[in-house]
């Protein structure tokens, strides 16, 4: 049985993977056609932000849909109606009637359905897996996305020329349909019932605050959640700036091209160690370390100034990163009872994301009104030896200061007794012995 969910958890990530593939293509070939057209990153800024919306405004509700549904039904409702909106982008393009809007309005509409999907997924890891496989698990679902980024924009380039922006989209387009056929035919237990899960039953509406109030009722937790909050503020500050500083620093496209894989080679390579490591000790411990490794790279990353010490230093930043991530979710899914993690999940996420359209919004000014001018300041001798007086100088200095500025909240945080005695202050979920469900079939 163990052998049957482990495979079915592979087709599954491998479904994800072939979607994520086409989800990527067609948003560089958009990409590509909108800076032709509009000769703006203002646009493609916008698309960022208006994507991020449904997360942290609907994230609760999408855990209680994940949690209140057949996690099967979910994941393929939510794949048929990304590819709703992909046929009616099709039709957009097609018939010449396209406007920025209408890529607005998918970006919301697209990462809606995501923000649904991305707890369901997460919650049905927990469901195919044991615990001595999760880091493993967990490792191949943080590689999706790098792999996508490494092998997305060949394909796109050859794509765009050969068939247009058209010819893009519609390879998105199939494969979420061939996501939809997929995850249909895979089989998923369906998570027993809880005295968790029956202490949090209501109204879909009150489900999507059961996640919070979950949190709130566990203050370590709760605070574990503050924490990523905070950091991922000060590292979305510098990441949203990653493409102009590479750019103002090398003055070459194909420079950022090769950072860009760089940095997405790392999260991949760090993926494929995390969960391959064998495991010592608690997770806590490697992924705070992970967590600090990566605040220095990312202070490294504002003091390197050419392309082989900018793809160096973001490498090791995701490959860090990547550390982080695989042990975190792997606590998460030992602690917290299989039915109620959708909506769990989905609060822990809305909690971290929220301050990252704030940052998205903070670091252009941040950038081009205070550091970059900084630059041109008689006082700014002092820093030259370290960033340097050209153009990129000043923003070096702003991604230097989030990593020392994360590196200091990591370590702060590290040392908050409750952080670091997570894995041992909260019990692991033990299954109960009187269910007050029954194990079935699903699909995700």
């Amino acid at each position: 049985m163990a052998r049957d969910t482990i495979r079915t958890y592979y087709a599954l990530a491998a479904t994800q993977a072939f979607s994520a593939l086409g989800s990527r293509i067609s948003g560089l070939a958009i990409g590509i056609w909108i800076f032709q057209q509009t000769g703006h990153a203002t646009p493609l800024t916008l698309v960022a932000f208006f994507a991020l919306l449904p997360s942290v405004l609907g994230g609760g509700l999408a855990g209680a849909v994940a949690d209140r549904f057949d996690r099967r039904l979910v994941m393929v409702c939510a794949d048929a109606g990304q590819a709703v909106g992909t046929v009616l982008l099709v039709i957009s393009f097609s018939s010449g009637a396209f406007q920025l809007w209408h890529l607005y309005a998918l970006a919301v509409s697209q990462a809606a359905f995501g923000t649904v999907q991305t707890p369901a997924f997460q919650a049905t890891i927990s469901m195919l897996t044991v615990d001595a496989q999760r880091d493993r698990a967990n490792a191949i679902v943080q590689m999706i996305g790098p792999t996508a980024g490494i092998v997305a924009p060949a394909i796109a380039g050859l794509v765009y020329a050969a068939a247009g922006v058209v010819g893009a989209v519609v390879i998105d387009l199939a494969t979420f349909l061939v996501a939809v056929v997929v995850v249909l035919n895979l089989r998923i237990p369906i998570p027993a019932a809880t005295k968790e899960g029956a202490a949090l039953r209501a109204s879909v509406w009150r489900q999507a605050f059961d996640g919070l109030r979950y949190l709130a009722a566990r203050p370590t937790l709760f605070g574990f959640g503050l924490y990523a909050t905070a950091f991922n503020c000060i590292v979305g500050v510098a990441t949203v700036l990653l493409t102009p500083y590479v750019l103002a620093r090398t003055g070459s496209g194909t420079a950022l091209g090769v950072v860009l894989a760089a940095l997405n080679g790392g999260a991949i390579v760090g993926s494929i160690l995390a969960g391959a490591a064998p495991r010592r000790g608690l997770r806590i411990h490697g992924m705070m370390a992970g967590v600090s490794a990566a605040s220095v790279f990312l202070a490294i990353s504002g003091i390197a100034r050419e392309p082989w010490s900018l793809g160096a230093s973001l490498f090791f930043f995701t490959g860090a990163i990547s550390f982080t991530s695989v042990p975190y979710m792997s606590i998460m899914q030992a602690k917290i009872a299989p039915d109620v993690q959708g909506r769990v999940f989905a609060a822990m996420g809305q909690l971290s994301s929220l301050t990252i359209p704030i940052a998205f919004l903070a670091a252009g000014p941040l950038a081009d009104r205070v550091f970059e001018p900084a630059v041109a300041r008689a006082d700014w001798n002092r820093l030259a030896p370290l960033f340097g007086a050209e153009p990129g100088a000043g923003m070096g200095l702003l991604l230097a200061l989030s990593g020392v500025l994360s590196l200091m909240l990591s370590v702060v945080a590290y040392f908050a007794s409750p952080i670091r005695r997570i894995e041992t202050s909260l019990p692991d979920y033990v299954p109960e012995t009187t269910d007050v469900g029954a194990e079935g079939a699903g699909t995700s």
